[in-house]
């Protein structure tokens, strides 16, 4: 009889497991330049789990692009922004825990890459709220060489042949592979990190004019998504 019991309690949590299985969750990023869409990667399931609840406790929303590289990236996800006066460093705001790297070789920093900030820590573990999106820029042979160079230098994961092409056609930025934990991508509006990344902004890299998110997420079953984006 508890046996039984047991059972039909733990049904429909298996239920809803399979069911969550079948679908995966589509982050909407709103800003003044535009609304991203990106997907989480399986792949890294601390930084994915961390960033779903910090997105559904809307710990994000009305947070800043606090720092801006044009060719670079864009970053945000410091929780000292919401309310920062706009002479305010930032980028040292946490939430106090940091999340053990995940660096899997197949996920690069190409263009649109969601990737975690961290701190010169030796383990190389991610800050529990800060991300950056990578914009990059496209390499050609000789500037793709120096990257590879470059990486061997700070022992990160040299790009594979068909990566590669990825930096020399979409672009990236490469060197940050196998040093930083890439965790999701950019589905959707491309176009607003562009947009992000050439506003004027300060000798500490931060937006002249304030740059503020909002963000959501929704479970979406994975054929649609992968009909939607063409995954």
């Amino acid at each position: 009889m508890k046996t039984t019991l047991l059972l039909l309690l733990l049904l429909p949590v298996l239920a809803q497991a399979q069911n969550r299985r079948k679908k995966d969750f589509l982050v909407t990023m709103t800003t003044d330049f535009g609304t991203m869409r990106l997907l989480l990667h399986d792949q890294t399931p601390k930084h994915k789990d961390n960033f779903i609840k910090l997105v559904n406790d809307k710990f994000y929303d009305g947070l800043l692009f606090h720092r801006i590289i044009e060719r670079f990236m864009i970053q945000g996800g410091d929780p000292n922004s919401k309310t920062a006066e706009a002479d305010r460093p930032l980028g040292s705001g946490d939430v106090g825990y940091k999340i053990p790297a995940e660096f899997v070789p197949a996920l690069f920093h190409k263009k649109g890459a969601l990737a975690a900030a961290r701190d010169g820590n030796p383990e190389k573990a991610s800050s529990g709220c800060q991300f950056y999106i990578v914009q990059g820029r496209v390499w050609d042979e000789a500037g793709m060489q120096q990257q590879i160079s470059r990486i061997r230098n700070m022992n990160g994961h040299v790009p594979t042949p068909e990566q590669q092409k990825v930096y020399q056609t979409l672009g990236g930025s490469p060197h940050l592979d196998g040093n930083y934990t890439v965790f999701g991508q950019v589905v959707e509006g491309l176009a607003v990190v562009d947009s992000i990344a050439k506003q004027p902004r300060s000798a500490q890299d931060r937006p002249l004019k304030d740059v503020r998110m909002t963000v959501s997420g929704k479970w979406v079953k994975k054929k649609k998504l992968a009909k939607l984006y063409n995954l």
